[in-house]
């Protein structure tokens, strides 16, 4: 388990430079009793490997299954998950609340 964020996007940027393709998706808001705060980040490989937690395991496998859509195609997308969106309710955001997550794809410039 990493101890700070700082760890877990240290760790994605060595992903990346030794040759894997990564993602990184970010709370960018949240209203109502959201399991995780704005800022939290999931990082994804492209080979399914995955650290950190945008959603305390409500979603992480629709966000894991998006980011690997956004590595392919290099488009980032904006993604929202909530108790009133059935889709939410399918992947297991029933803790009544909302949540707006950016997924990028991420390069590491030399």
């Amino acid at each position: 388990m990493l101890e700070r964020d700082e760890d877990l996007l240290q760790t994605t940027e060595g992903w990346v430079k030794a040759g894997h393709s990564a993602a990184l998706a970010t709370v960018v808001k949240t209203w109502g009793s959201a399991p995780r705060p704005a800022g939290s980040n999931l990082a994804v490989r492209a080979d399914g490997v995955f650290l950190g937690s945008v959603s305390g395991g409500c979603v992480e496998g629709a966000v894991i299954t998006e980011a690997l859509d956004v590595i392919a195609s290099g488009e980032p997308k904006l993604l929202e998950f909530g108790v009133a969106d059935e889709a939410a309710w399918k992947v297991g955001l029933s803790c009544g609340g909302t949540i707006r997550v950016f997924v990028e794809k991420i390069e590491v410039k030399d």
